[in-house]
């Protein structure tokens, strides 16, 4: 049986994009034993996935405590000698699971000056004009000389595994806080977290405005985290007035509650973050505002069934030279409203 551990820090859309390459490292090897190293709080949305054997985690607690961190990762390859090791970001932090795993085989990761003759296998980071997900199967490629028939399968889906209970469960619990099923739902994240990657607050809520008007049928769940983004949320709906139409009260308090949640909506709206990922892998489609300097087509997949547009600076003028401002303003309510509507037009609920 071979043994694969694949180390994947930072965020949930991170995270969640990686799905992937770990379900074509699945498909090409069933029985192998896939370990999947990621952040503690956002582990759970995984549990259940039926291309990862098992999770470990890091609290933030752990990943900086520099002996307690180097304790832990000495263990994660000592207690299990693993054949491959896929650093996905090969970070300072990262480096020692390879450093302390040099009998492995198979040292996969990016090219980087401190990872020369520790990794045996490395590729370019991804450039901007790359989508993610071919840049993380790219990572895949030394190990498909091991495949004996020579029919290598690759699987482009982002996936999440959320039982059918936990859709059930939060479905009822959407009926009780007075969503109607009848009617077409629109999962909006209003807010980001970084300031510097939210759209204007005044534009977003001018937007809101408008399509709430020409398509009276959509409910809309703002989707948001606690403080500065449940202050921005609660202030659009303040300024919008509908309270018919606008769902504040729908509350995930963890990934997997989100996933649920994007299980029973029609589709996603609003500035690009890993709620959009999640309502990706659940098979909703998405129109995304995306931040100055993030491609959208490195984050937004246009090579699986799940319809995922992006608006982009870039999309209406030539972005050299100008600043974050300039680039957010340079996408104005009628761009993003002419979007909108051709978006729920396509999707024909």
């Amino acid at each position: 049986m071979i043994r694969i551990l694949v180390i994947r820090f930072r965020q949930m859309g991170d995270a969640i994009l990686a799905t992937p390459m770990l379900n074509t490292l699945r498909k090409n090897f069933p029985d192998a034993d896939i370990t999947f190293v990621l952040n503690e709080r956002i582990a759970p949305l995984f549990d259940g996935h039926p291309a990862i054997s098992r999770t470990i985690t890091f609290s933030d607690d752990e990943r900086h405590s520099f002996f307690t961190y180097l304790k832990k990762v000495w263990h994660v390859v000592r207690d299990t000698r693993y054949d491959v090791i896929i650093d996905m970001r090969s970070t300072i932090n990262t480096l020692p699971f390879t450093l302390f795993s040099l009998h492995s085989t198979y040292r996969i990761g990016i090219r980087k000056p401190y990872t020369y003759g520790i990794m045996n296998h490395r590729f370019e980071g991804c450039e901007s004009h790359e989508s993610m997900i071919s840049h993380n199967l790219r990572l895949t490629e030394p190990l498909r000389g091991m495949i004996d028939n020579g029919t290598w399968k690759e699987d482009r889906n982002l996936t999440l595994s959320i039982t059918e209970k936990e859709k059930q469960d939060f479905y009822l619990y959407m009926q009780q806080q007075g969503i109607d099923f009848n009617r077409p739902i629109m999962l909006v994240g209003v807010t980001a977290k970084l300031p510097d990657k939210t759209w204007p607050e005044e534009r977003m809520t001018e937007t809101l405005r408008r399509f709430v008007n020409t398509f009276p049928q959509w409910q809309l769940i703002f989707n948001y985290a606690p403080g500065r983004e449940a202050d921005n949320a609660r202030r659009i709906s303040d300024t919008l007035q509908l309270p018919s139409h606008i769902f504040l009260n729908i509350a995930a308090k963890s990934p997997r509650q989100l996933a649920a949640l994007a299980a029973n909506c029609t589709a996603y709206f609003g500035n690009e973050g890993g709620a959009r990922h999640i309502v990706h892998a659940m098979g909703g489609p998405s129109l995304v505002i995306c931040s100055p300097n993030a491609s959208k087509t490195t984050w937004l997949p246009q090579d699986t069934d799940i319809p995922a547009q992006g608006i982009a600076a870039s999309d209406i003028t030539d972005v050299t030279g100008l600043t974050r401002e300039a680039q957010y303003n340079s996408i104005t309510v009628d761009v993003v409203w002419k979007r909108l509507q051709a978006f729920c037009q396509q999707l024909s609920v």
